[in-house]
């Protein structure tokens, strides 16, 4: 089984990914870390700050080794923000069985309520060189992917109320 974990920056895809992995025992990648190994390495000329190409570059990769874990008969965890919402249409039904998505989305009253502990929270799971956790970009950013997953049928898990990576966590069906 393969679990995609996609979503808004600062919603806590890395600390579900980091969750699950010990939970359940699995390999996770971060599309994070495989973005910043390719631009360090000179691989692509694009930056840490072209979303809109990174999206199409990364997943190219990112869905090969989704196939490759699956046809390996491997479990597998992947988080980035770089997963596009239409992600079903480069997998054949063969592939969908053993693959789920879930996008985290904050709501607007969780993200107002809780705003300076989401700052805080933005190196729980890594250390980020340089943040910009905006409270309108967070609001929109949310509200953005909430309106993309109802729109392309993505299962999603609202927070909303209390943060719990535990009953987060409990809404992957995994392995």
């Amino acid at each position: 089984m393969v679990i995609l974990i996609s979503g808004a920056s600062h919603t806590g895809k890395t600390l579900l990914a980091d969750y699950l992995m010990r939970r359940y025992g699995v390999n996770y990648l971060s599309v994070d870390h495989l973005k910043m190994g390719l631009i360090r390495s000179g691989a692509t000329n694009l930056t840490p700050e072209d979303d809109e190409a990174l999206v199409p570059y990364l997943w190219g990769i990112v869905k090969e080794i989704v196939k490759t874990a699956v046809e390996n008969r491997q479990s597998l965890i992947i988080e980035g923000c770089y997963i596009p919402f239409n992600w079903r249409g480069d997998f054949s039904a063969a592939y969908l069985k053993e693959i789920a998505c879930y996008w985290l989305v904050m709501s607007e009253g969780y993200i107002k309520n809780n705003f300076a502990a989401i700052r805080g929270y933005a190196n729980a799971a890594e250390q980020r060189l340089a943040d910009y956790c905006d409270l309108d970009a967070l609001l929109n950013d949310n509200a953005e992917n909430l309106r993309q997953c109802r729109k392309h049928g993505c299962d999603y898990i609202l927070i909303d109320g209390v943060y719990d990576i535990k009953k987060i966590a409990a809404q992957i069906k995994m392995l």
